[in-house]
């Protein structure tokens, strides 16, 4: 897989991973909550880890901040079991995951991109 396609397979398993964590704070599963969260977590600090500010510059940087808020906002869900937060997250970041599954149609230079995936 590409770049672009190790980035949609995170954010794919980021969402399914929100969906799971929605299900174990509907059904009172906080052990499961808890892991699906932490879960969650890691993968964005492996989207923030893969960022490349040399060559993504403002992009980069801002999807850094995103990531940043994200994780701030995935612990208040933990501790609070708090469906509209979740709800909150899983909006941005989907939001941010259809930008990606578009931006092979608009990449015209092979391998641009504000990631830098080995």
């Amino acid at each position: 897989a590409n770049n672009v396609e190790l980035i949609q397979m995170l954010f794919d398993g980021f969402l399914d991973t929100l969906s799971l964590a929605r299900g174990h704070i509907q059904h009172n599963a906080i052990e499961e909550k808890s892991r699906a969260l932490s879960k969650a977590g890691r993968i964005v600090v492996g989207l923030q880890s893969a960022l490349d500010f040399e060559k993504g510059g403002e992009l980069a940087k801002n999807l850094n901040d995103l990531y940043a808020y994200v994780l701030r906002r995935l612990f208040l869900v933990n501790a609070r079991n708090d469906l509209e937060i979740l709800a909150e997250v899983h909006g941005l970041m989907r939001e941010v995951a259809q930008a990606w599954q578009a931006l092979p149609s608009l990449l015209k230079v092979k391998g641009a991109s504000a990631y830098s995936v080995n």
